[in-house]
């Protein structure tokens, strides 16, 4: 490809939650600063997140999964199964979606994160994903099914690019590392959408970050837990950072909690360095801004989402980060407890594997 081509590339994050959205950042961030135009699809909070990177950046409107979770932990996989066709459906959609799209208007390169009908033949497309190893919760032999219909969907495209890295700087364990790859997959290593750049400034000691992400009602059930707990501890102070660009703080916080519906990407970095403590769900895009910064963190997997409950065991396994149920959390106890355990220690921020996939991929148009 001459050096001086310039590529027209669509981006589209799946919609369970804002982490896919903002490890797209890194990537689009990366795309632009090579001077390619980059068009993002999406809708609601995924959509709005980068709307505020990437304020002039075209983003085309296309519906989400919309998928509904349970409130409670003993219903959450029950709740997901039963919604498969609802997904199969949204997958044939946003299929139709594109071909239609293509007609209009020209792509070269399409990046699909865990979106799996976002594939066609007339243009190049490549699949994001941290999880090649579904787990279930109901044993092996359905998760080795899962893991091979999984397969199936991947295969449609050209690359499977897994965010992570091999061998002992993974951080996904068997999620991202199963038995047997798939033939296109490719490590790209950590796609954070912070810096690692950050400096702090004055006293870390006792600051606490509490992060509130995931999708709805699990997300508002979370904040109205941590915000309870955390009330009662004025030996601390706690910046909450609420994921929600359209939302509003609530009233009546004692002073030694400080809200915010949402903080951007610079001013996220900055609280996270600023923090002691990070208090937060174990989806994997949070993982990894944590590894970058290199911090403490107390985990809360949402109950019953079986890819949080193993990266949280997995870590607490391992020594990294102190993990603890919501039915179970006692910020009194746990705090202090997380404290004790050593955190993030290693750091793969110079993001230049996935600036060589994206250059490989764009040399191949």
């Amino acid at each position: 490809m001459p050096a001086e081509r310039k590529l027209r590339i669509l981006i589209v994050p799946l919609d369970w939650g804002l982490g896919h959205a903002t490890r797209c950042i890194p990537l689009a961030r990366y795309l632009l600063s090579k001077g390619h135009e980059v068009v993002i699809a999406g809708e609601n909070r995924a959509a709005g997140v980068l709307k505020v990177a990437f304020p002039g950046i075209a983003i085309l409107p296309l519906q989400g999964y919309r998928i509904s979770y349970s409130k409670k932990r003993s219903g959450f996989m029950i709740r997901i199964i039963w919604q498969i066709p609802k997904i199969l459906r949204a997958i044939r959609r946003e299929r139709r979606w594109l071909q239609e799209l293509l007609r209009s208007a020209h792509f070269d390169l399409v990046i699909s994160d865990n979106r799996y009908g976002l594939y066609a033949e007339e243009v190049r497309s490549v699949i994001l994903t941290h999880q090649l190893q579904v787990i279930s919760g109901m044993g092996k032999s359905v998760d080795n099914i899962l893991r091979k219909l999984h397969y199936r969907l991947l295969g449609r495209f050209a690359a499977c690019w897994v965010v992570d890295y091999p061998g002992d700087d993974s951080l996904g364990g068997v999620l991202s590392h199963p038995g047997k790859l798939p033939g296109n997959a490719l490590y790209i290593g950590w796609l954070s959408q912070f810096s690692g750049q950050a400096t702090v400034a004055g006293e870390t000691q006792g600051q606490i970050l509490v992060l509130i992400s995931g999708p709805e009602p699990t997300r508002s059930l979370f904040e109205s837990c941590l915000l309870k707990q955390a009330s009662v501890l004025p030996q601390y102070h706690f910046t909450v950072a609420a994921g929600a660009p359209a939302g509003r703080a609530p009233g009546g916080l004692p002073p030694h909690i400080r809200y915010h519906p949402y903080l951007g990407t610079s001013d996220l970095e900055d609280a996270i360095a600023r923090s002691e403590l990070v208090i937060c769900r174990s989806g994997y895009s949070t993982l990894m801004d944590l590894a970058v910064l290199q911090k403490k963190a107390l985990l809360v997997p949402t109950p019953g989402q079986t890819e949080q409950e193993y990266l949280g065991k997995w870590l607490h396994q391992n020594r990294v980060c102190l993990t603890v149920s919501q039915e179970r959390l006692n910020l009194e106890r746990d705090i202090p407890a997380a404290l004790a355990f050593p955190g993030f220690s290693k750091t793969k921020a110079d993001g230049m594997d996935f600036g060589k996939a994206i250059d490989d991929a764009v040399a191949e148009v």
